[in-house]
């Protein structure tokens, strides 16, 4: 098993560490990744409106997901804020569950909106119901990963 430098780097210098998904880190690594990809395939306008009608991205959502993308990847990976943050993993990760959990439920009662007219906080809107399943299945794996872990953090 390759022990992890604070930076998520291997300690023999081989490269990223790869978390297992269900731990902490592994949610912060992967969701990362994830996030920071969908919301630049969002500024592309891969997912436009227009394209798929059930679920799409706007401007909103691409900055959202974009951001806290960059944020999971700099808390894990910058070496002052993964050194201060890495106590707290666990409760980020609860933290992205709640917020995941919070999008999931209010997209079941929001009216239907559009790009023109977006129906989340006027600055964005969710798609209902494929657009609030992906957060609350978001907040599943969060909280999976923060209160049950796998016992080996470090893929083999």
């Amino acid at each position: 098993m390759a022990e992890k430098g604070m930076a998520g780097e291997d300690a023999g210098g081989g490269g990223i560490t790869w978390y297992h998904p269900f731990t902490p880190r592994g949610f912060l690594q992967w969701g990362g990744i994830v996030l920071t990809l969908l919301g630049i395939i969002g500024f592309l306008g891969i997912f436009s409106e227009a394209a798929f009608p059930t679920f799409w991205l706007d401007p909103g959502e691409n900055w959202a997901h974009f951001l806290i993308g960059i944020i999971a990847l700099a808390a894990l990976y910058v070496p002052f804020l993964s050194g201060f943050l890495a106590p707290y993993y666990k409760w980020i990760v609860v933290l992205v569950g709640l917020i995941a959990l919070f999008f999931g439920v209010y997209g079941f009662i929001l009216p239907l909106g559009s790009s023109a007219l977006p129906n989340t906080l006027g600055i964005s809107n969710l798609e209902s119901p494929l657009d609030n399943l992906l957060h609350l299945a978001v907040a599943v794996w969060a909280f999976w990963a923060a209160f049950y872990p796998v016992d080996q953090e470090v893929m083999a």
